[in-house]
């Protein structure tokens, strides 16, 4: 379970979103069927007892662990638009990725990324000084930063040196502008859209939006993680879908590269 870049195709969910006696995912059943968790840091979701519980489940499943940092918001899931000082920002952001690291740590794995939660993604979209804030708070830890394909994010990444992880979501909409949609906002996805969705991206680069035009996620063949949310309704029956979409396009992928090796 190391950091890193993705070398193939993968999943992710974000994982241990619960608090005290509430529970959102049925992590442990999803657990085997996913690459990579994002595991909630206390703000949103998640309390110490949880966390821990969420990185020995990452250990016995072999699946890499990382931090997912989301504003202090419980009661409304870290979705809600709140406005934060920058300062704060690098703050909140140092203390929660910190948190978790000491407990990864403890266990013997390895901090594999950081992905911002929720309405923390939405503003850094909308507030250059908040992206600052939070990629100098990311940057400490010398790990990759998943995000949605996005050229101005990715550009700040390279200048602080932090390695940026493009992903896309098979749950969630598109809007026409290829920007991501809101949960809230979004159809609920059904296992075969979620399927049909990463067989898409995949193999084509291509996404849906929610007019129903087509449009190019841009990875240029570079490998990418897909997103799953562990609280969606089908969410192990949409992971089964999109891991057989997942592990069909990581063999033709593997062919491709083997046929052309041979050919040079």
């Amino acid at each position: 379970m190391t950091c890193g870049l993705a070398r193939k195709y993968e999943i992710n969910s974000d994982m241990g979103e619960g608090f005290g006696r509430w529970k959102m995912g049925p992590d442990e059943e999803l657990m085997p069927l996913i690459d990579v968790a994002n595991i909630a840091c206390g703000f949103h979701a998640g309390d110490p007892s949880i966390m821990l519980k969420t990185i020995r489940l990452c250990k016995k499943y072999g699946v890499r662990a990382g931090a997912h940092p989301g504003l202090q918001d419980l009661f409304g899931f870290g979705r809600r638009k709140i406005e934060v000082d920058t300062g704060d920002m690098y703050a909140m952001i140092l203390y929660q990725v910190g948190s978790l690291k000491s407990m990864l740590d403890a266990e013997g794995v390895e901090l594999s990324h950081i992905k911002p939660h929720g309405e923390l993604f939405f503003y850094m979209q909308r507030d250059k000084g908040i992206m600052e804030a939070v990629l100098k708070a990311c940057a400490t830890f010398k790990v990759p930063v998943y995000a949605s394909h996005n050229p101005e994010q990715e550009a700040m990444c390279n200048e602080m040196g932090i390695p940026f992880q493009g992903e896309m979501y098979v749950d969630v909409d598109y809007s026409p502008e290829g920007k991501l949609v809101p949960v809230a906002q979004s159809q609920i996805a059904t296992p075969e859209l979620c399927h049909q969705r990463a067989l898409d991206a995949t193999m084509e680069d291509t996404g849906i939006d929610n007019n129903g035009t087509k449009f190019k996620f841009g990875f240029e063949g570079k490998p990418f993680s897909i997103c799953l949310h562990s609280d969606a309704p089908t969410v192990l029956e949409n992971a089964k879908e999109v891991r057989r979409a997942v592990d069909k396009a990581n063999q033709v992928k593997f062919i491709m590269e083997m046929t052309q090796a041979t050919h040079n």
